[in-house]
């Protein structure tokens, strides 16, 4: 049998039960891809129970670093590519053969985002369908659209271009941490592919976040990607609106009050974009209205 090519990596907290059908899922692919397993400081019994499964290291962290947990995932895998799920979702059967493929394939592809399918029911992920439309096309063959965005519970990466554009950011914790990571890609010369043929099942844990702390982070972090990529004058225009919505969203002052806290450490990150990658953030914005 040959050696793995596809590592999977998935960063947890206090889901037990849902990484536990998640591992059984995964250890049912044929060949079964190795796992690493990155507990963020879990109080259930997390570690006890992935242990039990073949072909799965865990690693035990002292404290919750939120999506950074994934680095430490992909420092450790020793395979050139590594797929992402979280303790709710999965690789279909035939996912990360097509996508090795499309790595093997493309030299210059980073990332393949998947084709992501929700619940019992299967229905697609809204992403997909802003994914599959993208205006940036498919240039020179690639089997999907060029995307600029993905969702962390279903990518799969070459681990040298994650290792070189450094990975998920620790400073933005959870929410659009995706956004930063495809333009740090892109900066460095990497595409983002989004593939139909490669399929995941996501099946959302109950024990989530209030939709009220998810759009909190996913504001305050998509001002500090502002703040640490974007032109000034996006800057300076993403505040400007944030600061409108006040009156009618009283949650848009927790956020633009946690940018505020984080800014010295964003403004210290802060590398603009080349003019090519802006072009293309651009062309993405205006075709969804932004």
């Amino acid at each position: 049998m040959s050696a793995p090519r596809t590592t999977v990596v998935i960063a947890t907290r206090d889901r037990a039960v849902e990484l536990e059908r998640t591992l059984t899922e995964l250890a049912s692919l044929r060949p079964s891809p190795p796992v690493l397993v990155i507990d963020n400081d879990s109080s259930d019994d997390t570690a006890t129970r992935a242990s039990r499964f073949d072909g799965v290291r865990v690693v035990s962290l002292p404290r919750n670093i939120g999506a950074a947990a994934r680095n430490l995932g992909v420092a450790l895998a020793r395979t050139p590519y590594v797929a992402f799920s979280d303790d709710d979702s999965w690789w279909a059967d035939d996912a990360l053969a097509e996508a090795e493929r499309i790595l093997d394939t493309h030299g210059d592809v980073g990332l393949v985002a998947a084709k992501t399918l929700v619940g019992e029911e299967e229905r697609e992920d809204p992403v997909v369908r802003l994914m599959a439309e993208s205006p940036l096309g498919s240039p020179d063959g690639l089997p999907g659209p060029v995307v600029l965005g993905f969702l962390a519970c279903s990518a799969i990466v070459r681990r040298k271009a994650y290792l070189q554009a450094a990975g998920f950011s620790p400073l933005l914790h959870f929410g659009a941490e995706e956004k930063l990571l495809s333009y740090d890609l892109a900066a460095l010369g990497w595409r983002l592919c989004y593939a139909e043929r490669v399929r995941a099942h996501h099946h959302p844990s109950r024990a989530r976040p209030s939709s009220g702390w998810r759009k909190r982070a996913e504001l305050r972090n998509n001002l500090l990607i502002t703040v640490m990529r974007r032109p000034v004058r996006q800057c300076l225009a993403d505040v400007f609106r944030a600061v409108k919505r006040i009156p009618r969203e009283p949650r848009v002052v927790g956020a633009i009050a946690g940018t505020v806290r984080r800014l010295p450490r964003a403004l210290a990150e802060r590398r603009p974009l080349p003019a090519g990658v802006e072009h293309q953030i651009r062309v993405l914005e205006h075709a969804q209205g932004g």
